[in-house]
């Protein structure tokens, strides 16, 4: 097998928290992205899944643990960083956000070529603005971003990513903001770009439904640390953790799964519960397990998911010998 195009390995990210007390936003988290995968990492809001991606493009200095692109440690220098940016780009999720609006569509495609000082800017604007269906994009060129829908404006962020023809796309909720009826266009876009120029890409997302229909692989955070990981098909149709299960019950598209309502809001990551990160919210330690699968899930820490092993999770109830 080749070596990850991406790979965080035993990452870990820690923020100063009130009263001297340290935000555990990723702790010991190990993922990889093989060369042309699509995997999705789902998760609720504040998990840490949004500073593992800005981890793994080099905008986050890491706590612990460290990044490799290609089987290589990601580089650290200003030089070397900019270099490794032409190979991995960014989508955010919000490209009203995301551009600017005083640029216009060519300028703000342009801005990457300009900073690489690349050359060839006007042929590479074009080409990058026609691969994303807004053709003939000339016609795009002196408009602003208000002068155009939310579809056409993802499209206009997604070519400034391409215009420096990257090897790896990671992508912040990239339909998050947009209408259902444009979501599906814009996820057809990103497999379509796969398939064309063989891109790795990462999506990072909170809909289990967005990673059925993208995802070549999915890992499932909560609260820092992956709690399951394998192919899509499999952890879509056999969740094993039950948090993934609590997520894909509330996916329209699964009528098998009764509504799983979870208690409580996820812990504070600067006071990560003991055990199983997930026990105070369980509903399977709830509704009843044996006295010493319960001990073990309150107080034994489960051990880290390996990358890549087939479909995994880390949950006591599963496998009660678990610990690290």
């Amino acid at each position: 097998m080749s070596a990850p195009a991406l790979m965080a390995q035993a990452v870990e990210v820690h923020f100063p928290g009130e009263r001297g007390r340290t935000a555990r936003a990723v702790d010991a988290v190990t993922l990889s992205v093989l060369p042309g995968q699509v995997v999705a990492l789902v998760g609720e809001s504040g998990c840490g899944k949004s500073t593992l991606a800005r981890v793994l493009l080099g905008l986050q200095p890491t706590s612990g643990g460290e990044v490799l692109v290609g089987g290589q440690p990601l580089p650290t220098s200003r030089a070397g960083l900019k270099a490794y940016r032409r190979r991995a780009q960014l989508i955010l999720q919000d490209p009203m956000g995301s551009l600017n609006p005083r640029q216009t569509v060519y300028e703000a495609v342009a801005e990457g070529v300009r900073i690489h000082r690349i050359g060839d800017e006007e042929r590479r604007v074009a080409e990058a603005l026609a691969r994303v269906g807004l053709r003939p994009p000339e016609r795009f060129f002196a408009r602003y971003p208000h002068e155009l829908s939310g579809g056409q404006r993802q499209r206009v962020v997604i070519a400034g990513a391409l215009v420096l023809e990257p090897e790896i796309l990671v992508a912040d909720e990239p339909v998050s903001s947009l209408d259902a009826s444009v979501r599906g266009e814009i996820l057809a876009l990103l497999l379509r770009l796969r398939a064309e120029l063989g891109l790795t890409l990462l999506v990072v997302t909170h809909d289990l439904g967005l990673a059925w229909n993208i995802a070549d692989r999915i890992a499932v955070m909560y609260l820092g640390r992956i709690i399951e990981e394998g192919p899509t098909e499999q952890v879509l149709a056999d969740p094993q953790h039950p948090y993934t299960r609590a997520l894909l019950s509330v996916v329209p598209e699964v009528a098998r799964l009764e509504p799983i309502v979870l208690a409580g809001e996820p812990p504070d990551p600067a006071s990560v519960p003991p055990g199983c990160r997930f026990h105070p919210r369980c509903p399977l330690l709830a509704a009843g397990l044996p006295d010493e699968v319960a001990t073990r899930c309150r107080t034994v820490a489960l051990p880290v998911l390996p990358a890549q092993a087939g479909h995994r999770a880390a949950c006591h109830a599963l496998d009660p010998t678990m610990g690290p």
